[in-house]
Formats: C-alpha cells, structure tokens, sequence
C-alpha cells in the first residue's frame, strides 16, 4: 500500500492531485487537512483568516468531503487520516460520504490518528483538554 500525505487549497484540487496520483499506481490516501480544520474552525471564522488551504485541504462540512473524494471509490480505498482534535468528525463525513455512495462502513478501509497528547502537549492544537478529550 502507498499514501501520499497531501492536501492542498481547496477539496477539488486536492481531489484532482489524488486522483491523479491514483492513475499512477498511488494505492491509497493519506490526507492532509489545513489548520483551520485541525482545529475545528469554520473556513470563514476570523482566527482562519490566511490559514485556509495554506497547509492541506479545508474540509469543514459533507460538501466539501464529496468534493475531496469525488470519483474515488471509498469501498476500494484505503485512507489515511491524520486530524487528531477533530478526527471523530472527520471520520463521520467520511462514513456518511461513502454511506451516500450505498458503501457500507464495514467496507472502509483506513486510519485515523487522535493522538491528545501531542496536541495538547506539543502543537496547542487541541480543542478540548485530556481528559475529556480521551472520552471520545
């Protein structure tokens, strides 16, 4: 299996870029999601200003998942994940992107990562501390 960490922009240029990597021989996704994102902001919230699509792909409602993953067969993907703070939503459009494909959850392949530690810890990116944070 090979996943290219990558996002960028917006959800359809992203999705051009994995599309294009998967047309040669890329076995999978590993998504890049910008800061925003990471850490819960809507795009148009005023502390996103000037981070949106700066480092990987904005991704803030199902809209924008369809758009990630338009013409990429969620059943025969395996994806990749890393989001930590607010991966329990990520996952969720995830799931209901494919489920909106008629792909059941128990076809998806992939990871997510919410690693609390290293957020609270190290980055400052988390959204809630440990211990509720560890509830989810």
């Amino acid at each position: 299996m090979m996943r290219t960490y990558s996002g960028h922009s917006t959800a359809r240029a992203s999705n051009a870029l994995y599309r294009t990597n998967l047309a040669k021989g890329q076995t999978g996704l590993s998504i890049a999601f910008d800061l925003p994102t990471q850490t819960g902001y809507d795009p148009d919230h005023l502390l996103a200003r000037g981070e949106v699509g700066k480092v990987g792909v904005p991704v803030s409602h199902l809209g924008h998942m369809r758009s990630l993953l338009d013409s990429i067969p969620p059943g025969e993907m395996n994806t990749s994940m890393t989001i930590n703070a607010t991966a329990a939503w990520l996952l969720g459009l995830y799931v209901a992107n494919a489920a909106d494909q008629g792909v059941a959850s128990k076809q998806l392949r992939g990871t997510t990562q919410n690693d609390i530690v290293k957020e609270y810890l190290s980055r400052g990116t988390y959204i809630f501390p440990p211990d509720p944070s560890k509830r989810l």
